[in-house]
């Protein structure tokens, strides 16, 4: 079949405005890029809180959406990685253009930030991966001012660290994936923070403790450093919050680093009192210039790891209506309302 000239999408139609699917046009990928017909798209609290607060996006209406994985539907001039019919997971990016955005039925991609999906995931599971994972590695192994750890999937880097790492909000798709990477790099223990009904989950991802993401700052302090036989030399907070990023900074040793997927707010008593130890705020989108070359690396491996079982995807949960379940999807995410899960459409069933 002929690819479609016109495709639809989910538009964010004016600035903290409503969304509305709608048609545009189908874009031809050009040379190192591949056309993908996204057969799963993630979502992402980013996405709510574009709309609500207005923030990142300049040029409207706009297509949102980061996480996907679909169909190698063509591919331009100079791709010998990929050919029509494979099947792969990518990270889109929101740009004026609106064709590298997922929130639609088609997208381009650069083909070298593009991975082969294997058979024993769900397009579903692929669409849980991308900026998740990319975000836990960039935190630790990319960011500047960040720790910057040899990545597992580079020579010398699997297994290469040892020592405890803490892990706030585990059971998040961000804090899953910091977990598994943190395993594959050595660490140990790996102390995470989730619901206690989350335990053995978080265990198959590869923690060895589980503390309850309830516990006050000072328990939570008390617990680490009984586990960790003092103080803590790196901690990845998945979740970010004002009361966990300081109640993370507690846990740090002299000299050692938070890494935070949002803003700092931590106390600035605290920061007066700093004794060397840092915060890192991480831009994980694998498109950003700085990001791109540590990103062909990873996405060169990414298949590999998927095969071996090293990476392993959250359980997803599927919003019925396709494009236009989206918003109700954002809803649930912006009201707290999923646990240990991540919520996916499926572009092609939209009406």
């Amino acid at each position: 079949m002929p690819t479609p000239t016109q495709q639809k999408a989910l538009f964010l139609q004016a600035k903290q405005g409503e969304f509305a699917v709608a048609s545009r046009p189908v874009p031809k990928p050009g040379p190192g890029e591949i056309l993908v017909r996204n057969e799963a798209s993630g979502l992402n609290p980013v996405d709510w809180k574009i709309q609500t607060y207005g923030i990142f996006v300049e040029k409207y209406p706009a297509v949102l959406g980061i996480d996907a994985a679909g169909i190698v539907e063509a591919v331009g001039q100079d791709v010998t990685r990929f050919k029509t019919g494979d099947k792969v997971l990518y990270e889109g990016l929101r740009t004026d253009g609106n064709d590298r955005a997922t929130f639609q039925q088609y997208t381009l991609v650069p083909a070298d930030l593009a991975a082969k999906l294997p058979d024993s995931l769900t397009f579903e599971q692929g669409a849980a991966l991308p900026l998740a994972l990319t975000t836990a590695a960039v935190g630790l192994y990319n960011q500047d001012g960040g720790p910057l750890f040899t990545p597992p999937w580079l020579e010398g880097g699997r297994g290469k660290y040892a020592g405890p790492i803490v892990v706030i909000g585990g059971s998040s798709v961000v804090g899953t994936l910091a977990i598994q990477l943190a395993r594959l790099s050595g660490f140990s223990p790996i102390i995470t923070t989730a619901s206690l009904k989350n335990t053995t989950l978080l265990q198959g991802f590869g923690a060895t403790h589980v503390l309850d993401r309830n516990l006050p700052a000072a328990a939570l302090r008390e617990e680490v450093v009984k586990i960790a036989g003092g103080p803590v030399s790196t901690v990845y907070d998945a979740i970010s919050l004002p009361e966990t990023q300081n109640a993370a900074f507690d846990l740090l040793a002299p000299g050692g680093k938070l890494i935070l997927v949002l803003a700092s707010a931590v106390d600035e008593e605290k920061k007066k009192n700093a004794n060397g130890r840092s915060i890192v705020g991480t831009l994980g989108l694998i498109q950003l210039p700085q990001n791109v070359e540590f990103g062909r690396a990873l996405y060169s491996k990414l298949t590999s790891l998927l095969e071996a079982g090293d990476l392993k995807p959250l359980r997803v949960e599927v919003v019925p209506g396709g494009l236009g379940g989206i918003a109700t999807g954002l809803e649930k995410l912006k009201n707290d309302q999923v646990s240990a899960a991540k919520l996916v459409v499926r572009p092609q069933e939209t009406a």
